[in-house]
């Protein structure tokens, strides 16, 4: 219980720092830079034991369970497909928004609390070997929509 309270202190206090440290208003590249470096290397530790994965749904779909279970101590609400290379995960309470009151102005806020988590997808996902591009939205706090689109070059 005590690490959730760190880890929440600790997105917030990266957050703020990247936010004040860089000139850009919205600019949250280095949130997201720094969510793929943890997420790169967190997927090494949780799958050193695992076997290689037959596919790219099978990886989503550890993504979605193991992974999303071992940052935010819970699963994903929903996974969705296109079977084209776009997949949809939707956490209807996602933990870097509980804490948000609902409203207009704070939805305005809510994108730069999932920028971390974007980069760490796309990092675990770098790692697996597939190549994404992970965005998110936000409709209603604290519900978020994480679209990850496979890059096929």
């Amino acid at each position: 219980m005590s690490e959730d309270i760190l880890f929440d202190f600790l997105h917030s206090e990266i957050v703020n720092y990247c936010l004040n440290n860089n000139n850009k208003e919205n600019d949250f590249s280095s949130l997201e830079y720094i969510g793929f470096n943890t997420g790169y290397r967190l997927i090494e530790r949780l799958t050193r034991d695992v076997p290689r994965f037959k596919d790219e749904l099978e990886t989503m779909k550890f993504i979605c369970t193991d992974f999303w279970t071992l940052i935010y101590k819970k699963q994903v609400d929903n996974l969705r497909t296109n079977n084209h290379g776009m997949y949809v995960v939707q956490d209807r309470a996602f933990r870097f928004l509980t804490r948000i009151s609902t409203g207009t102005k704070q939805l305005e806020h809510a994108p730069k609390f999932v920028f971390f988590t974007c980069g760490l997808v796309r990092g675990a996902l770098t790692n697996l070997g597939i190549n994404s591009t992970v965005t998110a939205e936000v409709q209603t706090i604290p519900a978020c929509k994480f679209h990850i689109e496979i890059n096929r070059n």
